[in-house]
């Protein structure tokens, strides 16, 4: 049986305060963990048996037997799986995020943790491997972050700075931001580095980032001039962004032409 100690210490997990206090995080659920485990060093692994038996070495500090209950009382799910890992959180070099040889996915004052872990999954699966964010985006390693990833945290490196601060150091550089009185995506050229710089769910991109974009980029809808929603929600529109800008790069490499 696990110690009710134990088991606050991974609840109190949930909140910011105690997981920057600890260094660490929490993944839950049998994929998200294995895929967690090849990059991230792991404090402590509470499993089943049977999840146990199937895994062969566990590199983890500390690695302890649990039953459902015990499961049932840590974990910070509805519906509990069979392990839960507790992570130290990585410690990267913002350096890395240069958005003059790569493209790098800005985030200005995302809010809701699930959209956070999606944009993550996406960056991951359009090969982008650097987010910056503001100081007020949603924490990476909220549970319902790092859950919504589905592992992609283990391949995307996330950052946090002053943002104003931070796109002036790339003056020069292509900035591109997404705006609802920007320029038809499909109609402009794009490059293959650059940072693309996603707004706040309700605010979009502050003014004081606006005024540092270099091309405003813009997803119409379909037909043109039909009446339709507001907006689209900010993870939909970067998959579309992303989408739209691997597309040119992969036009590029196979006819030498970049089409729009």
């Amino acid at each position: 049986m696990l110690s009710r100690n134990l088991i606050k210490y991974i609840r109190s997990l949930e909140q910011k305060k105690f997981r920057n206090g600890r260094g660490t995080f929490v993944a839950e659920g049998s994929k998200l963990v294995n895929d967690m485990l090849s990059a991230f060093e792991s404090e402590l692994i509470i499993a089943k048996p049977s999840w146990m038996a199937t895994q062969g070495d566990i590199p983890a500090k500390e690695l302890l037997a649990a039953d459902e209950e015990d499961i049932r009382r840590a974990s910070l799910l509805k519906n509990p799986q069979d392990v839960i890992a507790v992570f130290k959180q990585p410690v990267y070099d913002i350096e890395e995020a240069n958005p003059s040889g790569q493209l790098t996915l800005v985030l200005d004052g995302i809010q809701d943790p699930g959209n956070l872990g999606t944009i993550i999954r996406l960056a991951d699966w359009f090969g982008i491997e650097h987010i910056v964010c503001s100081p007020d985006t949603a924490d990476v390693f909220n549970p319902k972050t790092v859950q919504a990833t589905m592992g992609a945290l283990a391949h995307v490196k996330v950052h946090y700075a002053a943002l104003e601060a931070w796109m002036q150091r790339y003056e020069g550089q292509p900035l591109y931001g997404a705006f609802l009185n920007g320029r038809n995506i499909y109609a402009e050229e794009l490059s293959a580095t650059g940072a693309i710089v996603m707004g706040n769910e309700g605010n979009g991109i502050r003014p004081a980032l606006e005024a540092l974009v270099t091309t405003k980029l813009f997803i119409p809808a379909y037909p043109a001039g039909r009446e339709t929603s507001e907006s689209l929600n900010v993870a939909t529109a970067t998959a579309i962004v992303c989408a739209e800008f691997r597309r040119r790069v992969s036009s590029v490499v196979t006819t030498g032409l970049a089409r729009p």
